[in-house]
Formats: structure tokens, sequence, C-alpha cells
């Protein structure tokens, strides 16, 4: 049935990631396997009862609820009303999930190559209300069946494995007030009423006006390297490995590109507040050319972006602003806090370093300081953003 090996970048995509466990004798490895569109489609999605997340991915906060994604397994739902104590309440299944967001009671999350929408107005109860099939597909072609990549994790002792190769084969056949919040590694985000996604070399666009029926509208091209995307102002800032593209919406159905502004060959989040960008620039993984960074831009005129400072950082991730205040996660080297009211001096004006906390992602919500580390969800108090404290900490289960 599987013939006629075709695109051989495909190939690439489909080999083991390693990652190390938390024992030095042993390492998870993430085996890929493939399967067909039917075959996805028929695995168990919805809700389950409440268990701890294993790995944390991306995280959102939607009313008094956090929701923290379990890469490629589904959506951890806590009760967030007090940060100090958050109550683990389900989890929401669905295979190959990645990304998540919410409007009006609405969430959309990915399923492989399709997009979910969730009824959340009985929390106890959340229904599958819609699928809008093949929107995040890469091979979408008529008359091709499809084949998606599954990943399982599997604790082996070191050395005792081969690293193997999957072969990709095909047969021929015939953001506002009722959205949530997203961190700044997000691949989904809302405005006016409209659901726009990034995949690694595009932008989708999805109606989700009445909230139960997105609707598919078109993908616009952008070139390989896209990583996150940022709503501010009508304007969406999508951040790229080689730099930052700005889009108009004022349109929201046709998206328009207004500028690039380039850098060097890095990971790039990008957060924006009033009239200036900030980006964070990284080594390490496909990030390996980049210096270690963060980037002010100034974005008052929007087609034309300029630089205003450059600050040595030493291994930066996401990042999230409130106020006269910038939180920056610096991997294995912590969160550290700055003020930004002057973006000339911000490295005059770090405020604090916390070096226990291995943190990738972080949103300033209304209640507290929401911070993804290696070993699960931490909480901070940041009313005061020189003596962040921390409120609780949702413990990944190794």
């Amino acid at each position: 049935m599987k013939k006629n090996l075709t695109n051989a970048f495909l190939i690439l995509l489909a080999f083991a990631v390693f990652t190390s466990c938390k024992k030095d004798e042993y390492e998870t490895i993430q085996i890929v396997k493939m399967i067909s569109a039917k075959e996805m489609r028929a695995m168990p999605t919805g809700l389950t009862r409440a268990t701890p997340a294993k790995k944390t991915g991306k995280i959102y906060i939607y009313k008094d609820y956090l929701f923290i994604n379990e890469p490629n397994e589904g959506i951890h739902i806590y009760n967030n009303t007090n940060p100090s104590a958050p109550v683990n309440m389900a989890f929401l299944k669905i295979p190959g999930n990645v990304d998540l967001a919410i409007h009006n009671n609405i969430l959309y999350a990915d399923n492989f190559i399709d997009l979910l929408a969730f009824d959340l107005s009985n929390i106890n109860n959340i229904t599958l209300v819609k699928r809008v099939t093949d929107v995040f597909s890469q091979f979408n072609n008529p008359g091709i069946e499809k084949y998606i990549y599954t990943y399982k994790d599997t604790v082996v002792k070191k050395q005792t494995y081969k690293r193997e190769m999957q072969y990709v084969a095909f047969s021929t056949s015939s953001s506002q007030a009722s959205s949530g919040q997203g961190g700044s590694m997000a691949r989904f985000t809302l405005m006016n009423d409209y659901l726009y996604t990034v995949g690694t070399s595009n932008l989708n666009l999805f109606n989700v006006k009445t909230a139960s029926d997105p609707t598919f509208l078109k993908t616009i091209s952008l070139g390989w390297g896209v990583e996150t995307i940022f709503p501010y102002d009508n304007k969406l800032f999508i951040g790229t490995n080689r730099g930052m593209r700005i889009f108009s919406a004022s349109d929201p159905a046709n998206p328009v590109q207004l500028s690039t502004y380039s850098h060097i060959f890095a990971c790039d989040p990008v957060v924006v507040q009033g009239k200036y960008a900030y980006v964070t620039l990284r080594t390490g993984n496909l990030c390996r050319q980049a210096s270690n960074q963060l980037e002010v831009v100034d974005i008052e005129d929007p087609t034309k972006p300029k630089q205003i400072a450059v600050y040595p950082m030493q291994n930066p991730h996401g990042l999230s602003t409130s106020g006269d205040y910038l939180f920056l996660c610096e991997g294995s080297y912590g969160i550290k806090s700055f003020n930004i009211r002057d973006n000339t001096k911000i490295s005059d004006n770090m405020l604090q370093h916390l070096n226990n906390i291995k943190s990738f992602d972080v949103i300033a919500g209304p209640k507290s300081l929401i911070v993804t580390g290696e070993d699960g969800v931490y909480q901070l108090n940041y009313s005061n953003a020189a003596n962040l404290r921390q409120l609780s900490l949702i413990k990944n289960q190794f």
C-alpha cells in the first residue's frame, strides 16, 4: 500500500527526538510513527479524569481557569481562582495537540492536521462541537492519502537503543475581553473575532464570529522558519527565525504585511507594548547561529521598525510585559524582571534574577505571573517586580 517515496525533506522530519530524563542512567526517546488521517480521527478525544502532566507545553489563561498543554497528548485544566492553590479539574485528551486559544467559551485546539472546537460552557461536561479537517496539513493534495506523525515517549537505559529513521510514504487513492491570554511562544491567537494560527511556513485564518462554528478562510504563505504570533492594536507580530513580520489586521479577514524587521538566524519570540516590540534571540538547537540577546524595536511607524537597543542575555526564551515591567525567561539560567520605563537602560534596571527556576515561557496574568519551567508550572506574586514570590508549583510527574 505504501509506495512512491516523495519529498525528501519529509524524511528528515520523522527522526527520533531525544531528551534527558530525570535520572542520569535513563533518557527519554520520542518514537515517531505514522498513521493515516482516518486512523488519527478514530483516536479517542474528549474529557477524562484529572491527571498530572508529564511535560509542560503551551499555557493559556481564561477567566479563572489555567490551561496547560501536554505536547501531543492534550490539555490539563485547572481552577485557578486561588493561584496559591490551583485545583486540577480534568484532562482534555487531544492526540497531536500543541497549541490552543479560547473565545466566547469555545476552546480551539489542533488535533494533528485538524482544528477542534470544544464548548466550555459547562466546564464539567466539555463537548466537541466542530472539527475542521485538513487545515494544518503539509500535504493537503487532492487524490493523495494523508499520513500523520504520532509521537510516543519511551524511557530506556542510555546506549540501549538504536537511532532509527522513519520514512513517510504515500499511496495514491481516489486576544480581548471575550478571549483568553496565551504566552509569547504561542502559535494560536485571537483578534476581532478571527483566529490566526501559524505553522512553520504559513498563516492560517479562521472566522470565529460564531464561536462554535469556526470557518477556515485561507492560508497565507510566509516562507520557512515561522515560530510565534502575537496580537496587538489590530496588528499581528509574527516571529520567525530570520526576523519579525508585522501585519495590519485592520481588515481582519485580509491581513496585509506592513514590514519585516530582520535579524541574524535565531529563535525569536516577540511581545509588544505601546510603541515598542521586545524580541529575544537565543542559541541552541536550530538557533545555533544566534547571539543570546534582547532587542528593543521602535514600531511607532509599523512600516519602518527600527532597533533602538540590544542587551546581552544568557539564553532568553519567552517574555511578557506588564506596565513598566518586563519578565524574561532565561531557560536553564532562571527568570529575570526588569524596569523598562527607559528602554535604553534596561540592562541597568534589572530588578531580580531567580536562578532556581528553569523557565521557558511566561504570562503576566491578572492574578499571578505564570511561568513554565522544566519541572512544571510556577505561579508567582509579582505585585512587587523586584521581589517575585512563589505562590504555587504545578509539578510535572516525571
